[in-house]
């Protein structure tokens, strides 16, 4: 396989990727090991540490829009370096918290910080790739993100191995560090000029009621992310002969698949048309999924329980893969001119959503429910694919938007980074 389609194009691309593979390893440590440390190490209830995570995500779903409106107005290289310092220094305040309420203040902060970045992030590739290389450049983005969340996740794994106080805290300390070294990494990309909006436009994407309605049936397809995480580990452990360590084998051939492939899961998206049917698509191979890993509760051979649920997840990883190109370019090309960073907050509050409500509802349809869980489950992953059609034909007709011009790269001065 040839470097160009490994890596994403030279130039800001490039820089972008590097970013997020620094920050993305520290974030894979600490995603394995950041529960067992706040309940083992720090001593905290595991429900108060469940809940406190919502609230904080509450919290940065909240602060997404405004901040994402911040990197619009003031810049977005600036905005996102502030908003990394700001995810440095919320994940090294963890090292001394010994107690609740500290520990829902930092992840508040910290979800905050996330957020934000998340948007700032978004509002800096829209100011440096022209929009028809947007959904290829993010598809590589992706990958080097999962390929980062992987190598993370070893560094983590050894962590547990170990279990002492002082690894958990070199994990922290890691990903602090991450942090940092993707504002070095950030302060190589041109300045992107911010944008100047009329007085009592500000978060015009709450009262944009097609985009609204889009971002909720993404928070549906969304559901595919607790999924992984949480329902398919309950079902194996719940109503499956399958053994329990199958559990992190799907993360890693998930993990994997996406490094590997997403790039060319993007490749045929590149219009509206086109990604509406990537989304269409990946509603029936999400279903397909759902319909594979319910025959595992049938009274069969270990083997065949764990054949099963491999197959299941492959149709997973696929539809998670189309799902996301299609989402990208739907979502980058809705937003206005000018408004990308406000856009992109807005539209990131499904992901938080679907990890928010995801757990109850999973859980209900799942491990209460069982097969007719699956099918029910399956059945809102079409619907909700089916129905971003005319949502996005709505959105078009009613807010036309401008075409983006291209973007220059031209130096301008950045308020926020001052």
């Amino acid at each position: 396989m040839t470097t160009h389609r490994i890596l994403p194009p030279a130039g800001p691309p490039r820089i972008l990727a590097l970013a997020q593979l620094i920050n993305s390893i520290g974030d894979g440590a600490f995603y394995t090991t950041s529960a067992l440390y706040f309940t083992t190490v720090v001593g905290l209830d595991p429900t108060r540490v469940g809940i406190g995570l919502t609230v904080a995500w509450a919290v940065g779903a909240v602060a997404g829009v405004p901040l994402g409106t911040l990197a619009d107005r003031r810049g977005p290289r600036g905005t996102a370096v502030l908003l990394a310092l700001a995810t440095s220094a919320s994940v090294a305040s963890f090292l001394a918290i010994r107690s609740f309420w500290p520990f829902l203040v930092a992840a508040c902060c910290y979800a905050v910080a996330q957020s934000g970045l998340a948007a700032a992030r978004q509002a800096l590739l829209a100011g440096l790739v022209a929009p028809g290389e947007r959904t290829g450049v993010l598809a590589h983005l992706q990958s080097t993100v999962n390929a980062g969340l992987a190598v993370g996740a070893g560094l983590g794994g050894l962590a547990l191995y170990s279990g002492t106080r002082s690894s958990f805290l070199a994990v922290f300390a890691v990903d602090a560090v991450s942090f940092l070294g993707c504002v070095l990494v950030l302060l190589r990309l041109p300045v992107v000029a911010p944008v100047s909006v009329a007085r009592g436009a500000a978060l015009a994407v709450l009262r944009d009621r097609p985009f609204t309605l889009i971002t909720l049936l993404n928070a549906v397809l969304l559901l595919r992310m607790p999924l992984l995480s949480l329902g398919i580990p309950l079902w194996i452990s719940e109503h499956t002969r399958a053994p329990e360590w199958l559990v992190s084998v799907l993360f890693l051939l998930n993990t994997l698949a996406v490094a590997a492939f997403q790039v060319r899961a993007a490749r045929g998206v590149s219009s509206t048309a086109t990604a509406m049917g990537a989304v269409r698509r990946s509603g029936w191979i999400l279903l397909m999924s759902c319909v594979v890993c319910a025959v595992s509760a049938a009274d069969v051979p270990v083997w065949v329980a764990v054949l099963v649920l491999l197959t299941g997840a492959v149709l997973h990883v696929v539809g998670e893969m189309l799902h996301s190109a299609g989402s990208w370019h739907i979502a980058f090309g809705l937003a206005p001119d000018g408004r990308v960073g406000e856009y992109q907050g807005f539209f990131g509050t499904g992901l938080i959503v679907a990890r928010t409500a995801g757990p109850l509802l999973l859980t209900a349809l799942l491990v209460t429910w069982g097969v007719p869980g699956w099918l029910t489950l399956g059945g809102l992953f079409v619907a909700a694919s089916y129905a971003m059609g005319p949502a996005v034909r709505w959105a078009e007709r009613s807010t036309p938007v401008a075409p983006v011009p291209a973007p220059s790269g031209t130096p301008a001065a950045d308020p926020v980074q001052g």
